[in-house]
């Protein structure tokens, strides 16, 4: 971190302890629940900054509010495109070819979080 923000601290150690890729706004509420008297504008721009930083992980959901992730390792995200629950999946492929690969193909600019759509068990089966 640039400066030492009590706020940014906060949010950090949130994340460092909840595996769910809370939003924004359920961080504001989580940390309102334990006492901060964080702003929820605080709370947004610390988010930002600590995305920016790669301390954290903005996850984009279609549709849905961006999720945030603190970055334990190397790791990929599932989005449901029902439910815009958020899970984690591990690989053991070589992420930089397949970025490369991608560009090459596609001229575009990949970031480097891998982000795959799907159907969630749970949604899929609410759909028969």
């Amino acid at each position: 971190m640039t400066n030492y923000s009590r706020q940014r601290a906060e949010i950090l150690d949130l994340l460092k302890t909840n595996y769910n890729h809370p939003t924004a706004e359920e961080i504001y509420l989580i940390l309102k629940t334990n006492g901060s008297t964080s702003s929820r504008s605080t709370v947004y721009r610390n988010l930002g900054l600590l995305s920016q930083q790669d301390q954290i992980r903005k996850i984009t959901v279609t549709d849905a509010p961006d999720r945030y992730d603190f970055i334990r390792y190397e790791h990929g995200h599932i989005v449901c495109s029902g439910c815009k629950k958020v899970f984690d999946f591990n690989y053991d492929f070589n992420h930089e070819e397949i970025k490369k690969s991608i560009q090459e193909q596609t001229k575009a600019d990949i970031s480097n979080n891998m982000t795959i759509l799907c159907l969630c068990n749970s949604c899929q089966k609410a759909s028969l």
